[in-house]
């Protein structure tokens, strides 16, 4: 049975008609038309899907639309409201995309990580990007991309 929700997304307030158990990222693709969570695996496994609940990574394709109205949601769309977010211009600048499926998820997971632990180490970075899949091979970008945005590397070094 659809009921009306009201989400804060990218610090809009939104309502949405939908069942209490629709995925929040069935609700943010096709009722609010944003395209940075992406459909990977279905089962909260892959990370494509994250998105930021008050400042936490969240698997959005397993979380219920009724749970999330708690919170407030960020998308990828809403890190750049002011411009890219440190997060996303590391990415741009160490070219951190192939086919750019993951991405989504690793800059969301990232920017989540980040906020906790801002001055983190190499090891610390991998383990906080270990469960977000990228099935192309980025692998050395994305972690390029994470030191910088880190501050573990420079822009211009190799």
């Amino acid at each position: 049975m659809a009921v009306s929700f009201f989400l804060t997304v990218n610090g809009h307030r939104h309502e949405v008609t939908a069942a209490a158990d629709t995925p929040l990222l069935t609700v943010l693709r096709n009722d609010l038309g944003l395209n940075g969570p992406k459909y990977g695996c279905g089962l909260g496994e892959c990370g494509a899907c994250t998105v930021l609940l008050d400042g936490r990574a969240a698997r959005s394709c397993v979380m219920r639309v009724d749970t999330a109205s708690r919170y407030a949601i960020t998308t990828l769309e809403g890190l750049a409201l002011d411009g890219p977010d440190p997060v996303q211009q590391a990415f741009v600048t160490a070219q951190a995309a192939q086919c750019g499926y993951c991405l989504n998820g690793m800059v969301m997971t990232l920017r989540a990580f980040l906020n906790t632990t801002p001055n983190p180490d190499e090891r610390a970075l991998k383990e906080a990007l270990r469960y977000n899949l990228c099935r192309c091979g980025t692998h050395v970008e994305i972690m390029r991309a994470a030191r910088i945005a880190a501050g573990l590397e420079g822009e211009g070094t190799a």
